[in-house]
């Protein structure tokens, strides 16, 4: 309740406003009953035609003021509950780009699209809902009350004790009802991914012949989502039938009471039909309110999954007196990156990935590294970018600590080309400006024809309208070596003093992997090159190699130096070659 009240801050005034146009609409149409309650008993008595026109001109003046104050209440409640619904999506966004990778994984990617996605629309909806279904409850039971206590105290207190009967129902079933909505929220997220890996992975599933079990463990998912969705549903019907008996029950009670007091002329025919109407609107927004809680697990516990995110600390943040990188360049004999004995483990590693590694990038040169599986290559270019922190030892960019200094900076001085090339939906010059959305048209066809794009992207110094060729999410209307030419274009577009390729070579064929390597060794001058990858052709002609195994330096040198005392480069090259 707290996130939702904290987003409802900053829309102080709309909020306002909502509370005032419902205590108007609660008062204007309790007002409504009361004057037709005078309207009866003026006719009964045989008052005047001017009396019960007043009467009848104040009940139409009340309802135009309910009507008035329903429609504007109801326009800003779906703007109040927007734009919180929109905030909060921003906030939780702009988090998940500030988690580590380890961070983000300990939420996983489905349950981060079922939090930004789904949790969000239901509290988007619990908020509209709330000042449609609860808000109003107040203000119509205090004035209900009054209005009763005001017409005889004995139906009053009859109508007080209806009630809290009905409160006390919806605060017991809220109570029990509350794990079964946070079981529901975890079953979801567990739908959530089990359609993800189904849909992603459908090939594979076709291929090895599984789908009889696949289709099982969905149905057993769905199953288990069903299951306690009846259960919860079930305490919410029994609600909803135990109100109904007591408000009838009431009903019933007060036309005797009041049937009574008539006989007796204590009690006027307009007075009963007030209260009639009184309790009907009051115990109609109670039941109103009953519906609401029977949403109000959910959107609780979709609260709180949410505030979990956003209250979440990173891992990996910024210092609180960065170093100024804005006039950073390489060290005086070219140096700009550079591992000095760093070691990294897992959080939940019981050993490291990487220890005691030192090695240089300078500029002009390129410094590639491989080795097997498992030999913690990639977690390199995870801490030269530091999606990671280096357990011990120092990663250097420029001669400064890349600990030291924002990551936004960081950033900036190096293009990153990652091992599962990505494009995001849109057009190929939106991907390809995603570095610098001031990139012209020279630096754009550069990109394309060093990445060895534009035979397939076509000439934009003929045509630019190419640059507006469709991209579907995640490049799937591309193969997957015209993927990993695309994200290599985009990462050479914009400035970087450092520009790291993460097994970017994989899909390409050999035609392509030796063109490409030669247009960035004309291309690169200025700029050092990290390289990562499994493909020894990829790195043989080098400036430097560092071998890796089982997250250790094996060996360094160029290509020659390693064949002649590396065993395990030489093995890796042997493998290779026999395939």
């Amino acid at each position: 309740m707290r996130l939702v009240l904290r987003y409802i801050r900053p829309q102080w005034k709309l909020a306002t406003l909502i509370v005032v146009l419902t205590a108007v609409n609660a008062v204007a149409s309790l007002l409504i009953p009361t004057y037709a309650a005078d309207l009866i008993d003026e006719a009964a008595a045989g008052g005047g035609f001017s009396a019960m026109a007043t009467s009848c001109l104040l009940m139409a003046v009340a309802s135009l003021v309910a009507s008035g104050t329903a429609i504007w209440s109801g326009y800003a409640v779906a703007k109040l509950s927007a734009r919180v619904a929109r905030d909060m999506r921003d906030d939780l966004y702009a988090k998940s780009l500030e988690l580590s990778a380890y961070d983000f994984a300990q939420f996983g990617l489905a349950s981060m699209t079922t939090r930004t996605m789904s949790d969000i629309n239901v509290i988007q909806v619990a908020l509209s809902d709330f000042n449609f279904m609860m808000l109003p409850v107040p203000f119509m039971v205090g004035t209900s009350l009054v209005l009763s206590f005001r017409i005889s105290a004995r139906i009053g207190w009859l109508l007080t004790a209806a009630m809290a009967v009905v409160i006390v129902l919806g605060v017991v079933i809220l109570t029990a009802a509350s794990p079964l909505y946070r079981r529901l929220q975890k079953l979801l997220d567990r739908i959530g991914a089990v359609l993800l890996e189904n849909l992603t992975g459908v090939r594979v599933v076709r291929a090895f012949g599984r789908e009889a079990d696949e289709e099982a463990r969905m149905d057993r998912t769905f199953a288990d989502y069903a299951t306690t969705s009846i259960r919860a549903n079930r305490m919410f019907a029994n609600l909803d039938g135990l109100s109904y008996l007591a408000i009838n029950l009431f009903i019933a009670l007060m036309l005797f009471v009041s049937g009574h007091y008539i006989a007796l002329g204590e009690f006027q025919i307009g007075g009963l039909v007030a209260l009639s109407e009184y309790a009907v609107m009051c115990l109609f927004f109670l039941m109103m309110a009953q519906m609401m809680i029977a949403m109000l697990p959910r959107a609780l516990e979709c609260a709180r999954r949410v505030d979990e995110v956003l209250a979440c600390t990173p891992s990996i943040a910024d210092p609180d007196d960065p170093v100024d990188m804005a006039g950073a360049a390489p060290l005086a004999d070219g140096e700009v990156l550079r591992f000095d004995n760093v070691g990294f483990r897992f959080p939940d590693a019981s050993e490291d990935a990487l220890s005691a590694v030192s090695f240089s990038c300078s500029v002009g040169k390129t410094t590639a590294v491989i080795g097997g599986t498992g030999s913690g290559k990639s977690t390199v270019a995870m801490l030269a970018l530091r999606f990671h922190d280096a357990t011990t030892g120092h990663v250097l960019l420029d001669g400064v600590d890349v600990k030291a200094m924002r990551q936004a900076d960081l950033h900036r001085h190096v293009a990153y080309i990652q091992q599962r090339a990505w494009l995001f939906s849109g057009t190929v010059g939106e991907n390809l400006r995603h570095r610098s959305d001031a990139a012209g048209l020279t630096e754009l066809r550069r990109a394309l024809d060093v990445s060895q794009s534009a035979p397939f992207v076509g000439d934009i110094a003929s045509d630019p309208s190419v640059l507006a060729r469709p991209v579907a999410l995640g490049g799937s209307n591309f193969s997957g070596g015209q993927r990993q030419r695309l994200s290599i274009a985009r990462a050479l577009v914009g400035p970087s003093q450092l520009v790291v390729f993460d097994d970017s070579f994989s899909a390409l064929d050999f035609a392509t992997d030796a063109a490409l390597r030669r247009a960035l060794k004309e291309e690169m001058g200025d700029k050092a090159v990290l390289i990562v990858a499994q493909r020894v052709n990829t790195i043989r002609h080098a400036d430097h190699i560092v071998v890796l195994s089982d997250g250790r330096v094996a060996g360094q040198g160029t290509h020659d130096e390693l064949m002649d005392h590396c065993d395990v480069y030489r093995e890796i090259v042997a493998s290779q070659t026999r395939e």
